[in-house]
């Protein structure tokens, strides 16, 4: 098949992420692949790299950002719109909500050819627009266009299943075009342990003892992430515990923000920034860690989860969105968003008890190693290319 993926930015993220894998994978099976993408702005990093050297091609449409810009808008469309009727694609496959939507709408809008119609138009669904902490008219805006680009989508893939129930509760499209693909993990990255010289190397690099407990969070230092709760339950929890220590792993628009929240606090000795780390060593900043704690208020499903599962760590996340798909009691603990004195419990809890840790860790490991398989979510998606193309 010839596939275009389209996605609004090249950041480190896990919709990018999974878009990679996809587009690797994709053409390692002799698809013909191109992936067209914007600029990676901002401090949230980029995945260029991890483009090179691969049999997919990138293109970049240097006027598809992500805020709402209706100039900008209108020209990435009509290039976007360009380059398709120049590749002819069998499926256009977006990601994101920008791109989701200028993508659909020009794959939908190209003309019938005399071989073949339009492409089938598939959107992965990573997350929502639409949330429950923006206004209720941004949201009525966001719910207005997503319908309309629905329309214009022949099948969608969501990470989660409450991404399909969400979606479907608004009125965005219909249950029967829906199909659930876990975002796929670079496994063997995770389940491969890395030696202890390599964990004491990276802890000495942040002023981390090796006897210390870390609360790993990995996540953008942005808006909705959930800092601000990690923090507050800091602040009691290094009362209780002398030698734990909290990582957050990331960079973004409120790093300088909580830098200065912390030393007022008096915990920059407790809290550490380790800023933008590349891919290849989130798994060395899990497995340097004893607990991965993730208090987004907002994700399709984070794929530091997981990630960490694999790496036989326990987790606490608020239970929000996908989080209750793969963090139980048997696996981490799942806790009320925002609620401050659960995530303290909870945390606790995990810090006290070695061998609770050690046992979640084991079961989240045996629990995500066949439903985060790179082949399995490939698997997924080409059988729905396929399914569509067949109508």
């Amino acid at each position: 098949m010839r596939i275009v993926h389209i996605i609004t930015r090249l950041i480190l993220g896990g919709a990018q992420e999974n878009t990679l894998i996809s587009c690797r994978l994709l053409a390692e099976r002799e698809h013909d692949v191109t992936l067209i993408t914007g600029p990676a702005t901002g401090p949230e990093g980029a995945l260029f790299n991890q483009t090179r050297g691969q049999k997919y091609r990138v293109i970049t449409v240097d006027k598809l950002i992500r805020p709402i810009c209706p100039l900008y808008d209108a020209l990435s469309y009509r290039q976007i719109k360009k380059l398709l009727q120049s590749i002819k694609p069998d499926v256009v496959h977006t990601h994101s909500a920008k791109a989701g939507i200028l993508g659909r709408f020009a794959a939908y809008s190209l003309k019938k050819g005399a071989a073949k119609g339009r492409p089938a138009v598939i959107h992965t669904i990573h997350g929502l627009a639409f949330h429950p902490y923006q206004s209720r008219w941004l949201n009525r805006f966001y719910i207005a266009v997503e319908k309309s680009a629905a329309r214009r989508t022949d099948f969608f893939i969501s990470v989660a299943d409450a991404m399909t129930a969400q979606a479907t509760a608004a009125g965005v499209g219909s249950q029967e075009k829906f199909v659930t693909a876990y975002s796929a993990v670079e496994e063997e990255d995770f389940l491969e342990p890395v030696g202890q010289g390599v964990k004491s190397e990276f802890r000495q690099r942040y002023g981390i003892s090796e006897d210390a407990i870390v609360l790993v969070t990995i996540a953008r230092l942005f808006m909705l992430k959930g800092h601000d709760y990690i923090i507050e339950s800091a602040r009691e929890l290094s009362r209780r515990f002398e030698k734990v220590v909290w990582l957050f792993v990331g960079d973004g628009n409120l790093a300088e923000h909580y830098k200065q929240q912390i030393k007022q606090f008096g915990l920059a000795e407790r809290i550490k920034f380790t800023g933008l780390l590349t891919p290849s060593q989130i798994p060395v900043a899990i497995q340097s860690s004893d607990i991965l704690v993730h208090c987004s208020l907002r994700e399709g499903l984070a794929r530091a989860l997981p990630q960490a599962m694999l790496c036989g760590k326990a987790v606490v996340s608020f239970d929000v969105d996908g989080a209750g798909e793969v963090v139980n009691e048997k696996t981490g603990r799942l806790i009320e968003p925002k609620n401050v004195e659960q995530l303290t419990k909870a945390c606790a809890e995990l810090i006290e008890n070695k061998d609770l840790r050690d046992s979640l860790g084991r079961a989240g490991r045996e629990s995500v190693k066949e439903r985060f398989a790179p082949e399995k979510m490939v698997d997924t998606i080409e059988q729905v290319y396929q399914k569509v193309l067949q109508k």
